[in-house]
């Protein structure tokens, strides 16, 4: 079973959270808090599978607090929760540690599916988050900043990163583009190495913050 906490300063938030949990099987909400702080206290108390985070809490940020978990506690995955969707925001929740980033308006299945796929090792974002990365994707090349050192990626690998970005899974990949489940993780792996990330939340960031994808590919 999965161990579910919720840091929220918003009690009838967290409230109907845990309502929507509670009629789960497979998920138990076994702790939660109101500032960033107990959020500490609360992990070394409770075993934590996933962490529902608000990114503004009363004391800190949610993108400074997923940067203590991820350095102090690396087996708790941290789920944005914001009714901002905004990629600056997203990116640096991204870089800080987080692998979801959910909208306050997301419905009860979606807040399933997404502390399921985190749970899993993948990255989640709600529909209108990732339309807006995607958006961010689709800028124009000179937006890169100049002293970054970008890496040629080739057509290939651009598909596959979109496709990451876009959330599809590794057969739905190897599907899409008519070649292997083993070619597929190949490139994944490749592209892993060349961007210098150490997982699939890194190259969504990496994405990102160097433009990596061409409008022609995202669409």
């Amino acid at each position: 079973m999965l161990q579910i906490a919720i840091a929220d300063d918003h009690a009838m938030f967290v409230d109907g959270i845990e309502s929507i949990l509670r009629n789960e099987n497979t998920i138990q909400v076994v702790a939660r808090c109101f500032d960033g702080n107990s959020v500490f206290e609360m992990l070394r108390k409770y075993p934590v599978d996933v962490l529902l985070l608000d990114i503004n809490l009363p004391d800190l940020s949610g993108i400074e607090v997923s940067k203590r978990i991820h350095e102090d506690f690396p087996d708790v995955k941290v789920i944005a929760l914001s009714m901002y969707n905004e990629e600056s925001i997203v990116s640096e929740m991204l870089k800080n540690g987080a692998r979801g980033y959910i909208l306050k308006n997301t419905g009860h299945h979606e807040l399933i599916q997404a502390i399921q796929a985190v749970a899993a090792g993948h990255t989640y974002f709600s529909k209108d988050v990732t339309e807006t990365i995607m958006g961010s994707l689709a800028k124009k090349p000179g937006t890169k900043k100049s002293f970054v050192l970008v890496p040629k990626l080739s057509n290939r690998e651009k598909q596959i990163l979109a496709l990451i970005v876009k959330e599809y899974t590794t057969p739905e990949i190897a599907e899409r583009l008519f070649i292997s489940l083993k070619t597929v993780e190949t490139h994944r792996s490749n592209l892993i190495s060349k961007l210098n990330v150490r997982n699939t939340a890194g190259l969504v960031r990496a994405a990102i913050e160097l433009q990596l994808i061409d409008k022609s590919v995202i669409d």
